[in-house]
């Protein structure tokens, strides 16, 4: 299974950016030997983690497969579905 917005979501595009900034102001801050601008791109890289995870829990991410959904919350009721319909989902929702 292949999904379809895998990358293609406000989130991610946020995240990436902002850690792609980081690592431009790290690398630049190595060339020049300063460290304190090297730490500044390295909270500037962490700081692009938060604003992604945030903005995934807000909405803006990619929505879980209901399928995928589904199966996971009846293994946790301890209900199961057929064996290998569940060993597919679980190692496609491994893959996520």
């Amino acid at each position: 299974m292949s999904s379809q917005a895998h990358g293609h979501t406000p989130a991610a595009w946020t995240g990436s950016a902002i850690v792609f900034v980081g690592f431009c102001v790290s690398g630049a801050a190595m060339i020049m030997a300063s460290v304190p601008i090297f730490w500044a791109g390295v909270a500037v890289i962490l700081i692009g983690g938060v604003v992604g995870k945030a903005m995934s829990m807000a909405g803006m991410g990619k929505t879980p497969d209901l399928a995928v959904a589904k199966v996971l919350a009846e293994a946790r009721r301890g209900v199961t579905a057929k064996p290998e319909a569940t060993e597919a989902v679980t190692a496609t929702a491994a893959a996520h």
